[in-house]
């Protein structure tokens, strides 16, 4: 069997760089296939049970799912999720920001041609800082709510 090929993969620079003439950092060493190699596929990829899980509860209850089936799944969201992640990262760091947020997915989504996902996603996001508020709300009000022991 031949050793593997070494591919470089060599870290994109961001377009404000490429503008201002900068190259990327000197600390930053190329990744080869053998370095991503060594990652486990539990650290790459969402966790089976989850994936499987979820597409149980989509199929009739008495559909099997065969194992080739869930890690092919399994591979494609964990890759999907991390395509609009690296997108939304992509306008945070253009707009200053650290932090990734709802309306960022939203924006990577769309500019991606997912719009009818993105569509559903604004409602739960509305839906879910709506819930947020109101039990923020409730606890605030609620005189019979005890606070936390800081032990």
């Amino acid at each position: 069997m031949t050793e593997p090929q070494r591919m470089q993969i060599v870290p994109q620079q961001r377009a404000s760089d490429q503008q201002a003439g900068q190259s990327a950092p000197a600390d930053q060493s190329p990744i080869s296939e053998l370095d991503i190699g060594e990652y486990r596929e539990q650290d790459r990829f969402l966790p089976i049970a989850n994936v499987s899980r979820i597409m149980k509860a989509a199929v009739p209850p008495s559909t099997k799912i065969g194992k080739d089936a869930k890690e092919c799944v399994q591979e494609c969201v964990s890759e999907f999720i991390s395509f609009i992640t690296s997108e939304a990262a992509e306008r945070s760091l253009v707009e200053k920001r650290k932090t990734i947020g709802g309306e960022d997915i939203l924006y990577a989504m769309n500019s991606l041609g997912f719009d009818n996902y993105a569509e559903v996603l604004k409602i739960y996001l509305a839906k879910l800082r709506e819930h947020q508020t109101s039990s923020a709300n409730t606890r605030v009000s609620d005189p019979f709510i005890e606070p936390r022991s800081g032990g």
